[in-house]
C-alpha cells in the first residue's frame, strides 16, 4: 500500500512537466520507492533538477555518463571503481544506474538511482520507475495538446457563428430605432453582451448558467424577429446550474433549432430547453418540433466541420468526446416533419474542467433556471 500510494503522489506531481518544482516534489517519493541511496532528475542537456539522498557532492563524476545516456538515448550503469571517486574509504556511491527520460520519442531528461550495493534487480527498478516517470511526462504532454486543440476547436466554432444572425439581428434592431427606441436599445445591449461572450479570448469552459444567460440573449433577439412564431419553453433544475460543460456547446444547438427547425416551418413553433438532475451526469436537451429531417443525414452532419449547414455540429460531438470520453457523444433524434432533439451527458466531475471564473463572476443576468412556460414575443 505504501508503494502505491508513493506512486500517486509521484504521479500527481510530475503532471506538472518537467520541472525543477515537479522535480523536488516527486523525487523523495521515487527514493521511497527505489529503498535506495539517493534519485535525481536531470532535463535534457543533463542539468540536475533534483537530487534527494546522499553522494550528491558526486555528480561531477557522472557528467560523462548521464551525457552518454542522453546521447544514445540508452540506460548507463557504473560502479564505484569506474567512476575515478577519489574518496578513501568506503562511498556510498556503489553503484549508479543513468535512465533516459523518454517523452514522445525524444529524451527529455533522465533519472538517476545511486546504490549501496549493485544489483540485476537494482537495475530493473531504475528501468521500471523511468518508464513510469516517462509515462506521467507524456500524460502531461498529451493534456497540454488537448487544451490547444481544444482552444482551436473554439476558434473554429467561434468562425462559424452564422454571419445570417449578425446581419438579421442588426437589421432587426434598425427597424425598431424609430418605431421603438426603448426596445432597440433593449435588444442592442443584449446583442453586445452576446458577442462580447462569444467571442471572449480565455477559457475553455463555463457554467451551464452562463451558457444559459447567452442562449437568453440570443433567444431575445430571435423573438423580436420572429415575433409569434417562436415559442420557447424552459425546464432547468437549479441543482446543475454550475455544471461545467465546454464553452459555447449549447448556443450553436439552438442557433440550428431555430435556423433549421422552426424557421422553415409554416407558422413555427416550440423550441424546448431541458436540464436535469441525473445522478452523477447533468442530461441537457434541446428540442424542436419544426421540419426535422432524414435520420441517415446525421453522420454526415456530425461530420461536417467547416459548413454552414448546421452550425457547428461536428465540432461540439468532437469536444464532448474528446473533454468527457466517446460515452459523452452528442445524441440527436430526428424524423421528417417530426422535429430535432439534441441530448448531451455531461459529468458533474471531470479531470482539468473547471469553468473561466473571470467571465463567469462578469455577468450579470440572471441565468433561466426553473421551468417556465411558452414564451410568445
Amino acid at each position: 500500500m505504501d508503494m502505491l500510494d508513493r506512486m500517486s503522489k509521484a504521479s500527481s506531481d510530475l503532471r506538472a512537466g518537467l520541472t525543477q518544482e515537479a522535480a523536488d516534489k516527486a523525487t523523495p517519493h521515487l527514493r521511497e520507492m527505489l529503498r535506495c541511496v539517493a534519485v535525481a532528475i536531470t532535463d535534457e542537456e543533463g542539468t540536475v533538477l533534483s537530487w534527494d539522498g546522499g553522494a550528491n557532492d558526486h555528480y561531477e563524476y557522472l557528467r560523462d555518463t548521464v551525457a552518454r545516456a542522453i546521447n544514445n538515448c540508452h540506460k548507463e550503469h557504473v560502479d564505484h571503481r569506474k567512476l575515478g571517486c577519489e574518496l578513501q574509504g568506503p562511498c556510498s556511491l556503489h553503484s549508479v544506474v543513468v535512465v533516459p527520460l523518454v517523452v514522445e520519442g525524444d529524451v527529455a531528461g533522465t533519472l538517476i538511482v545511486v546504490s549501496g550495493v549493485a544489483s540485476k534487480r537494482q537495475i530493473r527498478m531504475a528501468e521500471e520507475t523511468a518508464r513510469f516517470v516517462s509515462t506521467q511526462l507524456e500524460l502531461e504532454v498529451v493534456q497540454k495538446q488537448r487544451q490547444a486543440l481544444a482552444q482551436a476547436e473554439v476558434k473554429a466554432l467561434r468562425a462559424q457563428i452564422s454571419p445570417h444572425f449578425v446581419y438579421n439581428a442588426l437589421n432587426t434592431i434598425s427597424s425598431l430605432i424609430r418605431t421603438d427606441p426603448s426596445h432597440a436599445r433593449e435588444l442592442l445591449q443584449e446583442f453586445a453582451e452576446f458577442t462580447r461572450y462569444s467571442f471572449r479570448t480565455d477559457g475553455l469552459f463555463t457554467t451551464l448558467a452562463d451558457e444559459l444567460t447567452n442562449i437568453h440573449r440570443y433567444l431575445t433577439i430571435e423573438q423580436a424577429r420572429y415575433g409569434a412564431r417562436l415559442s420557447v419553453r424552459l425546464r432547468i433544475a437549479p441543482e446543475v446550474l454550475q455544471v461545467v460543460l465546454p464553452f459555447l456547446v449549447l448556443q450553436p444547438l439552438v442557433e440550428n433549432a431555430v435556423r433549421h427547425g422552426l424557421a422553415k416551418k409554416p407558422g413555427g413553433g416550440m423550441l424546448t430547453i431541458t436540464a436535469e438532475d441525473n445522478g452523477n451526469e447533468a442530461l441537457i436537451s434541446v428540442e424542436d418540433d419544426g421540419v426535422g429531417m432524414d435520420p441517415d443525414r446525421l453522420d454526415d452532419i456530425k461530420d461536417a466541420h467547416q459548413t454552414g449547414a448546421h452550425v457547428g455540429i461536428g465540432n461540439i460531438n468532437d469536444r464532448m468526446r474528446t473533454v468527457f470520453g466517446a460515452e459523452y457523444a452528442l445524441v440527436v433524434e430526428t424524423a421528417p416533419n417530426a422535429g430535432t432533439k439534441v441530448i448531451l451527458k455531461v459529468p458533474k466531475f471531470a479531470r482539468n474542467v473547471l469553468p473561466n471564473l473571470n467571465i463567469g463572476s462578469q455577468m450579470t443576468d440572471e441565468p433561466m433556471t426553473a421551468e417556465q412556460p411558452a414564451v410568445r414575443a
